[in-house]
């Protein structure tokens, strides 16, 4: 849109009309910061490695930190059944502690811890996209 500066005509002789400074409005809007973002993502910018490497980082870490339960939780009852032999001898139902908790009680846990970490993968890619998505401050 155009906004004419309405002047005096200067005393003197007629001549050619004065110009006048016509200044269109900022059409084009500027990147937000989420554009940005992705733009740094897709080109593979050093920002966007970064960011990628954040979250591939999130994603080891907890897949280490669930993999340390698995070992833990599995690994450590034949070490308990070596230490406490008694109750490696226990019977339940008439079936051997041991085989109970190694053949039936094992698979539950693995579906959990698997469920688990589906879940958190999937709170770490949301966090990852809020960022991206962040507009800017």
């Amino acid at each position: 849109m155009a906004i004419p500066i309405d002047r005096q005509p200067e005393p003197g002789p007629p001549g050619p009309p004065r110009r006048t400074r016509v200044v269109l409005a900022e059409v084009a809007r500027s990147d937000t910061g989420a554009e940005r973002t992705r733009a740094e993502l897709s080109q593979q910018t050093q920002v966007g490695e970064a960011l990628l490497r954040g979250l591939i980082r999130a994603q080891l870490a907890l897949a280490l930190r669930l993999s340390l339960v698995v070992g833990i939780g599995l690994g450590g009852l034949p070490l308990l059944f070596a230490i406490a032999p008694e109750v490696g001898a226990a019977k339940l139902f008439g079936v051997n502690l041991p085989w109970l908790l190694l053949g039936l009680a094992a698979f539950p846990f693995l579906v959990a811890v698997g469920w688990a970490y589906v879940h958190l993968a999937e709170r770490n890619e949301q966090d990852f996209i809020d960022v991206v998505q962040r507009p800017e401050r």
